[in-house]
């Protein structure tokens, strides 16, 4: 089974503002409230180290796998649970220039024989908490630049 969790947010700010902002994940645990920690190099092959912590639940880590890394554009990995299959995210983060900014949109693939099981959690936790780094990573974006252009 497969269970796609998708949401976006439009930012006055452009493209490499916003990649800023996401690229930067020494300063995750002073504005995101979903992935309090990560760690690692930004470069498709690499590891990182993450701490989610979705609205109402535990916090959980893990090392996911870097797919993608292009700055201005996308940063995508892919998480597992033990096992490839068993439950498996990839995770997405999109950066869409519009006209006077740019468009994240931030999703999540998971497969797995898990999904089932969890799917109700994603929904009511983690896609909630997907909104709410959203709005954050907005709020930091504008204010960057906001600044840059003062």
């Amino acid at each position: 089974m497969a269970l796609q969790l998708k949401t976006s947010i439009d930012i006055d700010a452009a493209p490499d503002a916003v990649w800023a902002v996401l690229s930067d994940l020494s300063a995750y645990p002073t504005w995101n409230p979903f992935i309090r920690e990560a760690h690692g190099e930004l470069a498709a092959g690499e590891r990182l180290e993450v701490t989610m912590h979705p609205e109402g639940g535990r916090a959980m880590r893990f090392r996911p796998t870097v797919l993608s890394a292009e700055p201005g554009h996308e940063l995508r990995w892919r998480g597992r649970l033990v096992a490839p299959g068993l439950f498996d995210g990839e995770h997405r983060f999109a950066i869409e220039p519009t006209t006077g900014g740019s468009r994240l949109v931030q999703e999540e693939r998971f497969t797995g024989v898990l999904v089932p099981l969890l799917a109700k959690g994603l929904r009511t936790r983690t896609l909630p908490a997907f909104e709410q780094m959203n709005e954050a990573l907005k709020a930091r974006a504008e204010a960057a630049s906001a600044r840059t252009a003062a």
